[in-house]
């Protein structure tokens, strides 16, 4: 249910390319907390990455997840890279990780 509403929220930043990947289950269990994203729109062109990324947090204002990895390209930068990075498996530990003294 987020994973759409994030989809439906960067539709306003005219993406040609828009990648969606509920990344929870690599973190937590049973909660959409974590999102990754793969953008290109050409409104980057003119935009540095801290811009970029402030572009989508503010696109993202009524649906922000937890963690989100952002990977936000323009087309000529897409064209030359045509995949984001993959991401690192989760080195923290979780609530539910825990174990209770017996």
């Amino acid at each position: 249910m987020l994973q759409k509403k994030i989809e439906a929220a960067l539709h306003s930043l005219n993406p040609h390319v828009l990648d969606v990947s509920n990344e929870s289950h690599l973190h937590s269990r049973g909660q959409e907390t974590h999102y990754k994203v793969v953008i290109v729109t050409p409104l980057f062109s003119e935009l540095n990455k801290v811009k970029r990324q402030q572009a989508v947090y503010a696109a993202l204002k009524d649906c922000m997840p937890y963690a989100l990895a952002l990977h936000c390209y323009t087309p000529d930068e897409w064209a030359q890279t045509q995949q984001a990075p993959v991401s690192p498996q989760c080195m923290g530990g979780s609530l539910h990780d825990l174990k209770t003294a017996d």
